[in-house]
This record gives structure tokens, sequence and C-alpha cells, in this order.
């Protein structure tokens, strides 16, 4: 049995065969990618969930891409059958939901009939109302509105994000199914190993345009058009609507992972905890591969490449690339991947956990 994230296998997404060099910040070069590299499983998935379901729990730190991978899996497979489920983001709807009173009508008559917990259904919504975004909601309730926001959506299979997010809600994940009185689905636990380098510079060095909020990084998400003041450069919206405005950092993103490391620790505990966990099945993703080894397993183009600024003698500034190299969890010199070759590990050991392949 996997103990521990350093443990975790690494799947092969190089295949012989294919030589072509996909561009996978475009659809059309994702789509071609997907079906050359994973294109049996792909179809294996499709035909399953076309007339079954299944629900697989991200773990991973924040920040760790669940959203990312499985809107990837459902960009690859077709998302007409698969939903990512973000209990923060469902937590967050239901808050914007009850100024209409129709939808608070709606689920209060729901809670009435399927909630069981300390507080009435009308107690209940006032709390949603008033919570603080920065407090958790009780797991109770947490059931309550995930078994509300599943029954809209009765045939599709899900990636259920945030959920369980601390120790005392591991035992209610574990029979999530029979709790809320779901369906008889097979359920996955989708593991997600990230660097803390990697959640740290993502955040100092992500910046965000002031006009459409479109968001880039410095060193890792570039614009067509960067600028520079006092020797250090800076990214310019290439939205034409912004006529180039400077794109500005979120303050306090200059700290990094500091000022959510606690949360980011309960993440790794969770994980953690239940890497130990009996008969159910689990799929691996790992972001990153030891540098020395990583050519190996993936193609060049799927490492993450790290963006570099040298301005010319005639003022012009020209963005460079090479592939981003950190320092894993355990200090190895590391590559970290491109979202699109983390999702391909995912549609793989999906298909393979389901039996399809």
């Amino acid at each position: 049995m996997i103990k521990n994230k350093s443990d975790f296998p690494t799947w092969k997404t190089k295949t012989e065969g294919v030589t072509k060099r996909f561009d996978l910040n475009d659809v059309a070069g994702r789509r071609e990618y997907f079906q050359a590299k994973a294109g049996r499983e792909i179809a294996a998935i499709r035909e399953f969930v076309a007339s079954n379901t299944f629900m697989a729990f991200l773990l991973g730190k924040k920040n760790s891409g669940k959203g990312t991978y499985s809107k990837l899996f459902m960009e690859a497979v077709g998302g007409e059958n698969l939903r990512h489920l973000s209990v923060g983001d469902l937590v967050r709807d239901v808050h914007k939901s009850l100024t209409s009173e129709s939808a608070r009508t709606e689920l209060l008559d729901f809670l009435k009939k399927n909630y069981r917990g300390f507080h009435s259904p009308e107690e209940t919504l006032d709390l949603i109302e008033g919570r603080s975004q920065e407090k958790l909601i009780s797991t109770e309730l947490v059931l309550a509105l995930i078994e509300y926001e599943l029954t809209k959506h009765s045939k599709q299979s899900v990636f259920l994000d945030g959920f369980p997010r601390a120790m005392d809600q591991v035992n209610y994940s574990l029979y999530l199914k029979r709790l809320i009185g779901y369906r008889d689905d097979p359920d996955l636990l989708v593991f997600i190993s990230v660097p803390e380098t990697v959640i740290d510079e993502r955040i100092k060095f992500r910046v965000v345009c002031p006009i459409c909020q479109t968001p880039r990084n410095l060193k890792l998400a570039v614009t067509k058009f960067v600028g520079e003041e006092d020797g250090k450069f800076y990214l310019m919206c290439d939205n034409p609507a912004c006529n180039r405005a400077r794109m500005v950092p979120k303050v306090g993103d200059e700290f990094g992972i500091e000022p959510i490391r606690k949360r980011l620790e309960m993440d790794d505990q969770v994980l953690n905890h239940l890497l130990g966990l009996h008969n159910v099945p689990k799929i691996y993703l790992r972001n990153s591969l030891p540098a020395a080894t990583a050519l190996e397993y993936v193609d060049e183009y799927e490492l993450t490449p790290e963006y570099y600024y040298e301005k010319e003698t005639d003022g012009s500034i020209k963005i460079l690339e090479k592939p981003w190299t950190i320092k894993d969890d355990e200090g190895v010199i590391s590559h970290s991947l491109l979202p699109s070759a983390v999702a391909v590990s995912l549609i793989k050991q999906t298909a393979g956990v389901l039996g399809l392949v």
C-alpha cells in the first residue's frame, strides 16, 4: 500500500509512435493530444458515463489543480455526463441564491425533508446568509447541500472538490453515498501530489488585469505584451478592450503560501490519512517529476515552461522560455507538468479502476 506522496507511481504519457508536438494552450491542439495519448480510454469512459455514474473525491492541497484536472478530463471525454462539484462554490452559490424568494423556499422545503442537524431548517438558512466566508459550515449541512445539488444532476458522474476538508469529515466521506441516499456509484479517491514550491510560485507571481480581472502569471502564464520599468518586467492585458492595462499582483500574494499554510497542512493531513484506506479504488496524480528522469516518462512539451525576459537594444522585450525547475517536497530537483499531461494520467487511471480497459 502507498503510504506517502513520495511513493506515488509515475504514469507515463510518452506514447510510442506519437511524435507530434501538440499545442496544449489551444483547445483544438488539446483535443488531438488527448486522442493521441489516451484515445482508447476516452472512448471507454464515454461509453460508461452514457449509462452509468461514478463519484470521484479530489484530494489535494488548496491550489493543487483539483478543478483544473477534472475540467480537462471533461473537456477530453465530453462534459454532458460529467460534473465538477466544488463544495466551496456550492455554498457561495447557495448563499447568493437566497436573495430569491423562490430559491429560498425550494431549499427550505428540501432541508425540512432531508436535513438532520442541531439547528432548525429556518435557523440553518439564517446561518448560511450570515456566515463568515472564513469559517467552515457544519458537516451535516454540507452533506445536505451536496445532496440538494446532486438531485438536480442525477445522471452525471461527479468530481467532488472540497470534501472532506477536515479530519472530522473523513468518516462522513467514506459513506457519503449511503448517508445522502445517492446512487450506487463506484467511488474513487483521487490523490494529487503538488510540491509546495509550485503552489508558492503560482501565488507569488500571479497578476490580474485591474479592468477585466483576467488572471495571468509573470513566470508561468504570460500575455502577448510585456513592459519594463526600473529594471522590472510586468505584463499588460492582451484583451483589446483593456488597452494594454498593466496587470498587478493581488494584495498579500508576495507572501506566497504563508497565509494559507495552516489550510495546506490540514489538506495534507486529510490526504495522508486517506492513503491508508482499504477497499476504495485510488488514483495517484503527480504534478512534478525528477528532472533527471522526466523525459523518460513525458515529452518535453508536456513540461511546464518558465518564462523570462530580455530587453533588446531597440527597447523591445523578448519573451523566452525554459522548462520550469523546482525542488519537490523531498528536495529533489524536479520539473512541473502542464495540466493536460496530469489529465492524461487521470483519464488512464480512471478507465483502469473502473475496469474499462
